[in-house]
């Protein structure tokens, strides 16, 4: 099974493709950070996040696709904005018959660390010990899109000894 695990950004698009073998250690493909200038119009921008996310389903064929959640803050703008880039992501994964599915902050949190309430720096050490990942600098942007798909693996998959049983699947 092949999941790709998207942090949904305009500015920053984090993106992870991990997949499961039938037996053995969950494999990182690929992880990166996508981001766009500040200084296009956000219509060019949007098309660029587009390209990408197509770039990478159709390079890496996923099996399934995992997102987390609109997460809402003070700023209704960015917001907004946000949501827009997820439905672009959602369209692109869509128009290839892909499969997806959506997971909170505490969803992600309890499936990677067994803790809903984990910080950054347990998540990223969480993620480290489950998925064997490259001495390259990663930004959190990157670790959060392996953690959203390292949860998708453990409500879909088996074999990963997580808190999943907390979390739930919510296709899109």
């Amino acid at each position: 099974m092949r999941i790709v695990g998207v942090d949904p950004g305009y500015d920053r698009l984090g993106l992870a493709i991990i997949e499961r073998p039938a037996k053995g250690k969950d494999v990182l493909l690929y992880s990166g950070c996508f981001r766009t200038s500040p200084e296009e119009d956000i219509s060019s921008r949007f098309r660029s996040i587009g390209g990408e996310i197509g770039r990478i389903l159709e390079g890496f064929k996923p099996d399934a696709m995992a997102l987390e959640t609109l997460f809402v803050t003070n700023n209704r703008k960015t917001a907004m904005r946000v949501a827009e880039a997820r439905g672009i992501i959602i369209y692109e994964a869509a128009k290839r018959g892909i499969p997806t599915s959506e997971y909170g902050p505490t969803e992600i949190k309890t499936a990677v660390a067994g803790d809903g309430r984990a910080d950054k720096a347990r998540m990223t050490k969480m993620v480290r010990l489950l998925i064997d990942m490259p001495d390259k600098k990663t930004v959190d942007d990157e670790y959060d899109a392996v953690a959203v798909a390292v949860a998708h693996l453990a409500v879909r998959g088996s074999g990963l000894s997580t808190a999943a049983g907390h979390c739930k699947s919510r296709p899109i």
